[in-house]
């Protein structure tokens, strides 16, 4: 269906402008935020990597993507009628013909989301990953897994929209979805050298920090414009994502001291990031104090997560699965509790916790998680698997490279021109 010129608000359409430069500035600071956690011999590599990401999917979401992800009126898959952009500035969204802000505008906001979701992955394969894999890697993934993800929930076509499943900025479709994605992809790479033996510090916290800082800056634009509209949800996701992200930090920094005797600078950023997490499938809605509470319980309980991985003997590299996936169930397992259809009237069923609520919403959820940690899973290693047996030697780097460093091996550079490596 050809879009109604005449629906255009330019007050929305700027929101959802700048919303999508916020949300294309994440992902550089999701480079910073890992980049100062990586040893200093790896930190050109881990920023490459999240660069990378925003020049690969920018051209297959043109491509291919977007209308993988947004065409047709399938349940499981979308189509290709806007492939290669075709009638794309011109043509509404099936299901989203009412939209006040150009299709162009949707489109170029969903990409954002396309970008940051595989750098995600990042995280958890750093210091060990051949870029020439990852290139591969990034492409296939976001092909074979991120658009279908996002055309079960977020196309309205979608079998998990279609059921009632709510996912109001991505708690599924980007969080889960990479934090299982990160789990598949350690377990075929392995351990680093020398983990968990030889200590690996972060080489530079105050980039930790810098990077924290931008991800709360831009999740504003993720949460915020996902109302896509300068509207009040718009409003009440604004504040819901800063309180969230607040209480994260503060719950994640009590159980900290009270488990090491420290609060520390990498434990403030890591649970404020853990409370922007949960509260995006949640952000547009629910109301009151209820993100404070999310956010609490999201600090301490990605806290708790992140020690794990030492139980169960995987090398999640930088906590991906402790904050992204953790994170990203609670908050969509949450909403099934506190949704609130004063907030929002999309909301059908009110959480449990809501006066007249009951368990459906929460039945739905737990439905969408499901499906997501087991499609993205199961995809996720097959892809990886099938790359490590046709790249000449596989996709982890030599342990002559991985000891040098990939910045050199890889990039043939470095970080730091006088430092040690």
């Amino acid at each position: 269906m050809v879009w109604d010129t005449s629906l255009l608000n330019t007050g929305d359409t700027a929101w959802v402008l700048v919303s999508c430069a916020l949300v294309l500035f994440m992902t550089p600071g999701l480079a910073f935020f890992y980049g100062g956690m990586v040893r200093a011999k790896n930190v050109l590599a881990m920023l490459m990597q999240n660069y990378f990401s925003m020049g690969l999917i920018s051209v297959l979401w043109a491509i291919v993507g977007f209308t993988l992800a947004f065409g047709g009126d399938s349940k499981w898959i979308g189509n290709f009628d806007f492939f290669g952009l075709k009638d794309a500035s011109t043509t509404s969204v099936p299901g989203l013909e009412g939209l006040t802000i150009p299709p162009l505008a949707f489109l170029g906001f969903q990409l954002m989301f396309a970008i940051i979701t595989p750098a995600l992955i990042t995280g958890a394969i750093a210091d060990r990953m051949k870029f020439s894999a990852w290139a591969w890697f990034l492409g296939l993934w976001a092909l074979l897994v991120y658009s279908p993800v996002a055309h079960w929930v977020f196309a309205p076509a979608g079998w998990l929209f279609k059921r009632g499943a709510l996912d109001f900025a991505g708690g599924t479709v980007v969080h889960i979805n990479a934090g299982i994605a990160a789990l598949a992809c350690v377990i075929v790479l392995g351990k680093r050298r020398g983990y968990p033996d030889r200590p690996m510090p972060p080489h530079n916290l105050p980039w930790t920090l810098l990077g924290a800082g931008i991800l709360w800056f831009g999740w504003f634009g993720f949460n915020a414009g996902s109302a896509l509209g300068a509207n009040g949800i718009a409003m009440q996701a604004f504040l819901n994502t800063n309180n969230a992200a607040a209480a994260a930090m503060l719950g994640w920094l009590l159980a900290e001291k009270i488990k090491t005797g420290h609060a520390t600078t990498l434990g403030a950023a890591s649970g404020a990031v853990a409370g922007l997490v949960a509260i995006t499938p949640c952000a547009g809605f629910v109301g009151g104090l209820s993100p404070l509470i999310i956010g609490g319980i999201a600090g301490v309980v990605c806290f708790l997560a992140v020690s794990l991985k030492h139980k169960f003997g995987y090398d999640d590299s930088l906590d991906v699965v402790g904050v992204h996936l953790v994170g990203g169930i609670i908050g969509s397992l949450l909403l099934g509790f506190f949704a609130d259809s004063s907030v929002n009237s999309v909301v059908t069923d009110n959480g449990v916790f809501i006066d007249d609520g009951g368990t459906d919403l929460l039945m739905d959820q737990l439905v969408a998680v499901g499906a997501t940690l087991v499609f993205s899973f199961i995809m996720t290693f097959i892809i990886i698997k099938v790359l490590d047996l046709v790249i000449p030697g596989g996709v982890r780097v030599s342990e002559e490279d991985e000891e040098a460093g990939l910045d050199l091996t890889q990039h043939s550079e470095v970080g730091y021109a006088l430092a040690e490596r």
